[in-house]
């Protein structure tokens, strides 16, 4: 084959890729869409007219629903796509990290989907007070809403990449965060300390531990992905240490098994097992961080100059933490921050090593 027929061939194959995964999709959404509108039947007609968001309201059962939706067409789709091109490296993982991988990126999708839901919901309230749904609009709500929910999902799931998981990550925990400040029953909570707010028998503990714990093992099927990329980029010999990837990638389950834990164990629960925890993510942290110039040689000169300056962040921030510059809630998000941002930059110059501008 020329290189014109090749160059071909590759344009061709990737609009047929996208059109396969986006008919998929409107599939999904279509078939949504319909359950939602029988739901909405079934709502309208056996249940007096309800408000639009509350504690029982009918933008809380449109959460469940969207939810549940998400969580059906996530496993579907990620599944399905195993075999498209980029994909396929996936059939080689054991059937345990699979499932593992496809847990967590389905919980994450299924938490969102509720969340977003939630919001949407608020937000109408907020526009219509007073407003009771009626049939028609439980109808017409439902079936959007669980149709847009298997359609978004479906797009996400279908298309993951190292770049995306990591993105995907971080608007998790950053969203699921978020909710859980805005849900807390003590608003004073940042006096106290940032894992204050998984302490209280509420929703608001259940999202923000809950967004912990996926969150981790998220982190976990991340490294599935960075091992790959990491590989790809050894075989090219752009990368020169052998088991420089299965270092990282076991740091980062490391880090990923520790974020879930200080999710799982609450300060009130254990404060020791809670403290090891984040200890343990934080030397996990450092440790890439420090040790990133011999274990990723060949990465371009610019990232270990910025890891070199997330590493100084955090000692900084520590000091200024220990002289009492500012308190614990300030230090933890700080840190929190400073590992997920360096996440985003490492995966950004992993994409770009080797090119030569």
């Amino acid at each position: 084959m020329s290189a014109a027929d090749a160059a071909t061939t590759r344009v061709v194959a990737e609009p047929a890729h996208s059109l396969r995964v986006e008919s998929q999709a409107i599939y999904a959404a279509l078939a949504a869409g319909v359950l939602g509108a029988l739901l909405g039947i079934v709502i309208g007609v056996t249940l007096p007219p309800l408000s639009l968001f509350g504690d029982w309201s009918f933008g809380s059962i449109v959460a469940i629903a969207a939810g549940a939706v998400a969580a059906i067409a996530g496993g579907i789709g990620y599944w399905r796509v195993r075999g498209m091109p980029g994909q396929e490296w996936r059939h080689s993982l054991s059937a345990a990290t699979f499932t593992v991988n496809t847990i967590a990126v389905v919980l994450v999708h299924l938490v969102l989907a509720v969340l977003a839901a939630l919001a949407a919901f608020l937000i109408l309230s907020l526009g219509f007070i007073g407003l009771k749904v009626e049939l028609f609009w439980t109808v017409v709500l439902m079936a959007v809403s669980l149709g847009l929910s298997a359609y978004l999902t479906y797009l996400s799931v279908s298309r993951m990449t190292t770049r995306r998981m990591s993105s995907l990550l971080m608007a998790f925990v950053s969203i699921g965060t978020f909710a859980a400040m805005l849900m807390t029953p003590d608003p004073l909570w940042w006096e106290t300390h940032f894992s204050h707010l998984g302490t209280f028998w509420s929703v608001s503990s259940l999202v923000f531990n809950g967004t912990l714990a996926i969150g981790g093992l998220l982190v976990t099927a991340f490294a599935v992905y960075l091992t790959n990329d990491m590989n790809a980029l050894l075989e090219r010999r752009i990368l020169t240490r052998e088991d420089g990837p299965k270092i990282i990638a076991r740091m980062f389950i490391i880090l990923g098994i520790m974020l879930a834990g200080v999710g799982l164990v609450p300060v009130n629960v254990s404060l020791l097992i809670h403290n090891l925890c984040a200890g343990g993510m934080a030397v996990m942290y450092i440790g890439m961080l420090a040790s990133g110039h011999r274990i990723l040689r060949g990465m371009p000169r610019a990232y270990f100059i910025a890891s070199w300056v997330f590493l100084a962040a955090v000692l900084v921030s520590t000091l200024l933490f220990v002289v009492g510059f500012f308190g614990l809630t300030a230090f933890e998000i700080v840190v929190f921050a400073l590992i997920f941002g360096w996440i985003s930059v490492f995966i950004r110059f992993l994409g770009v090593a080797g090119q030569r501008d």
